[in-house]
């Protein structure tokens, strides 16, 4: 064994780091997304071809795949028979598919006591306190990942659409939505047919746009995100030393918009996700080698 892999999958994208098996990283690169229970076809695509990528990124042949151990970080992992179903399809020589929060925490604060928040197409959140972690949310779209850019996307559609009706207040933001619609309502419920969460989720920067203009719909959205996002932050239990790192494409929109109690604990993550997904495959392959 040469390399180890390391694989960040989401709703959106899927990254993968090629690395030595002391961990130091040697080539990465991106594709599509990676959520295994919305589509785990599409996402074994978007992660071997981004292994693949990753090898040309480092110099080295692809044809090394099969004699390379993977550490996987999927959202989806964490319900149903998903990452069992994954991990039989896959072309490394090991495959072990873990949630995306788990690698998200390595990342994060190492192998010590703290807590994360994933907060991206979907929100995640686990912490570690004495050794022991806990993991809360990462359920999916449709039941869960309250405060995520999908449900945020969602509720501007739901907003959109209430106002076209003359339900609730238009705004300039609900108004530029019915124009990416070609000012159909007709045009948007189609759209929500094939969507993806990925695809919801495009439209909530957008939304923290136009809230830091004053638009009323789009702060009613994040007000309801912001305190989704905190009362699962208030039943991780933090503990008052523990650091709070907040990881995912939205962490930087949020992180000002905290109540001053989370905002004290926010400490710079010491890694991203798919730095934690290195960092374990490297730990766990190289004493594996060792052992042999």
């Amino acid at each position: 064994m040469k390399f180890v892999l390391g694989i960040d999958g989401g709703g959106t994208s899927c990254r993968v780091a090629l690395a030595t098996v002391d961990g130091i990283v040697l080539g990465r690169a991106k594709s599509g997304a990676a959520n295994i229970r919305t589509d785990l076809t599409g996402a074994r695509a978007n992660i071997v071809d981004a292994a693949r990528q990753a090898f040309i990124a480092a110099g080295q042949d692809p044809e090394l795949i099969p004699q390379t151990p993977a550490i996987l970080g999927l959202a989806g992992a964490n319900v149903g028979t998903y990452r069992q179903q994954l991990e039989a399809i896959l072309p490394f020589s090991t495959s072990r598919v873990e949630t995306d929060a788990e690698i998200a925490l390595e990342g994060a604060v190492g192998s010590g006591d703290g807590a994360m928040a994933i907060l991206g197409t979907g929100t995640a959140y686990m912490a570690r306190k004495d050794g022991k972690s806990r993991a809360i949310g990462g359920w999916g779209f449709q039941v869960g990942d309250q405060g995520s850019g999908a449900r945020i996307g969602r509720d501007l559609l739901e907003q959109t659409l209430l106002a076209h009706d003359g339900v609730r207040q238009a705004s300039p933001l609900t108004d530029s939505m019915m124009a990416v619609f070609r000012n159909n309502p007709e045009d948007v419920v189609e759209f929500t047919t094939n969507a993806k969460p990925g695809d919801f989720g495009g439209f909530a920067p957008k939304v923290f746009e136009h809230a830091g203009k004053g638009d009323i719909v789009a702060n009613w959205i994040l007000d309801r995100a912001v305190a989704d996002v905190e009362a699962s932050l208030g039943a991780l239990d933090l503990a008052s030393a523990a650091p709070l790192c907040l990881l995912g494409g939205l962490a930087p929109l949020y992180a000002p918009r905290l109540s001053p109690r989370y905002r004290a604990l926010l400490k710079e993550p010491l890694d991203d996700a798919l730095g934690g997904a290195v960092q374990m495959a490297a730990r766990l392959f190289a004493r594996t080698e060792a052992a042999r």
